[in-house]
């Protein structure tokens, strides 16, 4: 079953489109984030216990999971991908949940920050924006800003659904392809947007 985050706004993407910068872009304008990446690592350090006995132990440093290592084994093998996420989401969801429900209840502006809001397809949203760069801009942000191989990228866009397809899926696209002003500009663009549907 979906949790309902309805009339909640998804912010979401692709591996190193930009996202981030696009979310620091709207909390400067006064808006809160409800950052899944976030609560999941806090959720990861929660379950070290677990992905030890789950993955061994050499997945671990100290008592906090080793997310480069991890990231290396779940991203080459769906099984053990599954087997993570099987763990992992269901608290996600709940922490996620709990954080947008506070905020509605204080009636504070908020989004979510969902980077695999298509791929785990486990919440209901009625506004869904996706920050877009081409897969071009992906790989060469990915091995600049990771240093990651060729082999490494291409495991990590694997694992997500293309850019292009999450383009034709948004209600709302922040374009990420160009400079860093004409970004500004695009967030200025869907903040006026989206300010009919806080004002719902």
């Amino acid at each position: 079953m979906k949790s309902d985050l309805k009339s909640s706004i998804i912010i979401t993407g692709g591996i190193a489109t930009g996202k981030s910068t696009v979310c620091k872009l709207l909390r400067d304008a006064g808006l809160k984030i409800v950052d899944a990446d976030k609560i999941a690592h806090e959720v990861l350090d929660q379950n070290s216990k677990n992905i030890k006995e789950m993955f061994g132990s050499e997945y671990l440093n100290g008592y906090k999971v080793d997310r480069k290592a991890l990231g290396s084994l779940v991203f080459k093998n769906k099984d053990e991908l599954k087997r993570l996420e099987d763990l992992l989401h269901p608290q996600i969801r709940e922490e996620i949940l709990k954080e947008v429900n506070r905020y509605k209840e204080q009636g504070i502006r908020y989004v979510v920050d969902i980077p695999l809001f298509f791929e785990t397809n486990q919440y209901n949203s009625d506004f869904v924006a996706v920050v877009y760069a081409p897969k071009e801009l992906q790989i060469e942000r990915l091995r600049l800003r990771d240093g990651l191989s060729i082999d490494e990228v291409e495991d990590r866009l694997k694992a997500q659904i293309p850019i292009e397809k999450k383009k034709d899926m948004a209600d709302f696209i922040i374009d990420n392809s160009k400079e860093k002003e004409d970004l500004e500009k695009e967030v200025v663009r869907f903040l006026k947007e989206i300010d009919e549907i806080f004002k719902i």
